[in-house]
């Protein structure tokens, strides 16, 4: 066998590989004879018959074999002597001339191909000690968890129905009919019976809730409104259409007290207990929170100290996936480039750096985790495992098994995993600031940047 490397160019290698005839022929002979002692042939005793009639029947499917196992042990035989680490599968080109192919499987030609590959690049890890990095953190004083229990509060407030004849107020939760037509005519999802409607939440069109306040139990009004021009139905967008709109029961909220028996009306025992639920609550959000901005830093840090040509296929196939889902998302909200105020020329350079970054992490994420022996367990693994099968109640056992049959699935859960596992290594080793500052602070956002 051959082999020569043909191109060297960056992260580009591919290489001519020539196997001579003979020594496929030998490696048929040799997968014939272990065919004998299996095969039944009329004629023969089991284990006699001779090899040069196998290869008359079985001989064209044995060469297949044996070029298919011959391309990839020889692929594998290269990467492996070179130290290789592959950004994609390799590319093989094989004789594609039909006169040529019948020549290989027939044992009359030297097998002749070439195989393309694109190679990770040797990545030299940066000293995690001289990383200096900020940890924010908040404490939770009494006036959240006060704002906090007055939105539970306001959530559970009761309504009761308004005396006769009184009107609709803001706040006021109104039942309703409603039949929509455009020009006259009625469209799909226009029409609908007993419809709850909180009067100021907004969560109708623009206009439908304002022009609801003052009507009365019982009370028949037409409502003219203009759907968005962004709005989710191409059909509808920027439409004028007019809802018939019946009134059947008024409701006027209530005031909710704060107390224990409040408490007790949500499953806790106390005023006392119910403030310290809340309390671990937004703890877990604050300690969430300094999580996701210690990480961003951390992240920072690396793609700094990590500067290297990633492999152009990965880069590729990240940016593919974050284009489609830009445009998906344009397309869902009926936006264009120029009402982001960008182009698309500038918004394809934006989101290329972006996947370009991603990959660089991703890949400088890998290095350490492979270098420092960072795995995830099974254990850790079924955990993931099991909390995405609690997501979807009732269906516990297909997902389980979803998972289980799908390698790719699996990769998803444990990639989440492996990444923590190399951010927490890496801050271990860092030099690590804590730095106590507001909510407002903690929370404030800032200048988006793209994560691994």
């Amino acid at each position: 066998m051959q082999v020569t490397e043909t191109l060297s160019e960056g992260l580009k290698r591919e290489f001519k590989v020539v196997v001579p005839a003979a020594e496929l022929d030998a490696k048929v002979n040799s997968r014939l004879d272990e065919m004998k002692d299996r095969v039944r042939i009329n004629g023969f005793r089991p284990g006699k018959v001779p090899v040069a009639h196998l290869k008359r029947m079985y001989g064209r499917s044995a060469m297949a074999e044996v070029i298919e196992a011959t391309v990839r042990d020889t692929n594998n035989q290269i990467v492996s002597e070179r130290g290789f680490k592959l950004a994609s599968e390799p590319k093989v080109t094989l004789p594609t001339e039909e006169a040529a192919v019948a020549k290989l499987i027939a044992g009359e030609s030297d097998l002749d191909y070439t195989m393309a590959l694109e190679i990770v690049p040797d990545i030299k890890l940066a000293d995690f000690k001289t990383f200096k990095l900020t940890k924010l953190t908040s404490d939770v004083d009494d006036k959240e968890i006060d704002e906090a229990i007055t939105r539970i509060a306001e959530q559970n407030k009761p309504f009761t129905a308004r005396p006769e004849g009184e009107a609709v107020q803001t706040g006021d939760r109104v039942v309703i009919s409603y039949a929509g037509t455009i020009d006259g005519v009625a469209f799909d999802g226009g029409t609908g019976d007993d419809a709850t409607v909180l009067i100021g939440s907004n969560t109708f069109i623009p206009g439908f809730e304002d022009q609801i306040v003052g009507m009365k139990a019982g009370e028949t009004r037409t409502l003219k409104v203009t759907f968005p021009q962004h709005y989710g139905s191409e059909q509808l967008a920027g439409k004028n259409a007019e809802f018939v709109v019946v009134a059947k029961t008024v409701e006027a909220p209530g005031a909710v007290v704060a107390n224990d028996e409040f408490a007790k009306s949500l499953g806790l025992e106390s005023l006392d207990k119910l403030r310290d639920a809340v309390k671990e609550r937004i703890a877990q959000e604050h300690t969430a929170m300094s999580r996701q901005k210690l990480k961003r830093g951390l992240l920072d840090e690396l793609d700094k100290t990590h500067k290297f040509e990633p492999p152009p296929s990965l880069v590729e196939e990240e940016f593919d996936r974050v284009w489609k889902s830009v445009l998906q998302e344009l397309e869902t909200e009926k936006k264009t480039f120029a009402d982001e105020n960008t182009t698309e020329e500038k918004a394809k350079a934006e989101y290329r750096a972006i996947a370009e970054r991603r990959v660089r992490l991703g890949l400088v994420l890998a290095e350490i985790g492979e270098k420092n022996n960072i795995t995830v367990t099974e254990e850790e693994l079924n955990r993931a495992l099991m909390n995405k099968v609690r997501e979807f109640p009732g269906q516990e056992q297909k997902v389980f098994d979803y998972f289980r049959q799908n390698q790719q699935a699996i990769a998803s859960l444990r990639a989440p995993i492996f990444e923590e596992k190399v951010v927490d290594f890496v801050v271990e080793l860092a030099d690590v600031t804590e730095n106590k500052v507001s909510r407002e602070e903690l929370f404030k956002e800032e200048e988006a940047t793209p994560v691994a």
